[in-house]
């Protein structure tokens, strides 16, 4: 099925389809967003059941690597939950509310807390290293200050308002949650908060791109969760975002021979190299146990 296929009644027949087959006592209370390499945390879940997203009806498809397209139910920390193993970006090819479907589908089957997690750059390379966590305490939607918001056409009545606020889109009580639970697994010191900007892809940013990023309040930047945040909190359904920092992003360009010359008295600059998919990958490896334990934690003190 082409991806401009979809209807808003696909919400339904694939929630439909869900309910008559997860058991009643795995339907989720807790839904999870995997981002890139970070699908290891579906470990944390006992007695799972798998439903590949070519099997459900009215689903699209994942196209990218470290993604592996899968909806895996189980019991996370001793509560019903569904992790989504593979997202749909707006860069695939995807009109964009169909990228935020399953999020909408996790709401008819139960879900009331959403845990979103991304790889992202870091734009402020002081504050955020590399193989930190980023908690999201807020956003910046470039896309949808330009018009690509998964809300635009005809509102969703049975979902949510026209207009929903986003100013609470992550809770306080829910990132002061995810501190305590970093504490006591003794990661704290890996543990940031700040504020993630979306950006569509799939080119990472250009140098100025990147300071423009920095100058406006972005700690890191990614191409995807931002929309589905926006859904989550149009189905007010209660969001906790996590950024998985794998790359520094390239905020300076190169110097030609002239601004090398002392006269130019150029201030000197670190060598920041070239972000490629495969770093992503291999830092969502190495932090994914991290990952791993930190949702698992937080979901059992919710």
């Amino acid at each position: 099925m082409s991806v401009h296929a979809y209807s808003d009644s696909d919400i339904q027949l694939a929630a439909d389809h869900l309910l008559a087959q997860v058991p009643q006592t795995l339907l989720p209370k807790i839904g999870v967003v995997c981002g890139s390499g970070l699908g290891g945390l579906v470990e944390s879940l006992q007695d799972t059941v798998e439903f590949p997203y070519e099997s459900i009806p009215g689903f699209p498809h994942s196209t990218v690597a470290g993604h592996a397209g899968k909806l895996v139910f189980g019991l996370l920390a001793g509560k019903p939950a569904v992790c989504m193993v593979g997202r749909f970006h707006f860069y695939e090819g995807h009109v964009l509310k169909h990228t935020v479907l399953p999020i909408r589908v996790m709401k008819l089957l139960g879900v009331e807390t959403l845990i979103v997690t991304n790889a992202a750059g870091s734009l402020n390379h002081t504050k955020c290293q590399i193989g930190d966590i980023m908690i999201i305490e807020d956003h910046i939607n470039l896309p949808g200050m330009t018009g690509n918001n998964p809300l635009v056409g005809a509102n969703l009545e049975a979902f949510g308002p026209r207009f929903p606020p986003v100013n609470d889109a992550y809770p306080r009580e829910l990132r002061s949650l995810a501190f305590r639970a970093s504490r006591e697994l003794g990661i704290r010191q890996f543990v940031k908060e700040g504020v993630y900007c979306f950006v569509s892809g799939p080119s990472y940013e250009s140098p100025a791109e990147a300071r423009f990023l920095q100058s406006v309040g972005g700690d890191v930047v990614g191409m995807s969760t931002v929309p589905e945040v926006l859904v989550a909190r149009h189905c007010d359904l209660r969001v906790l975002g996590f950024s998985l920092v794998t790359n520094f992003v390239v905020n300076r360009r190169e110097r030609t021979a002239d601004e090398e010359s002392p006269e130019f008295n150029l201030p000197v600059e670190s060598e920041v190299a070239t972000p490629n998919h495969e770093e992503v990958l291999a830092v969502g490896v190495m932090r994914s146990k991290d990952m791993q334990n930190l949702v698992q934690k937080i979901v059992e003190l919710i």
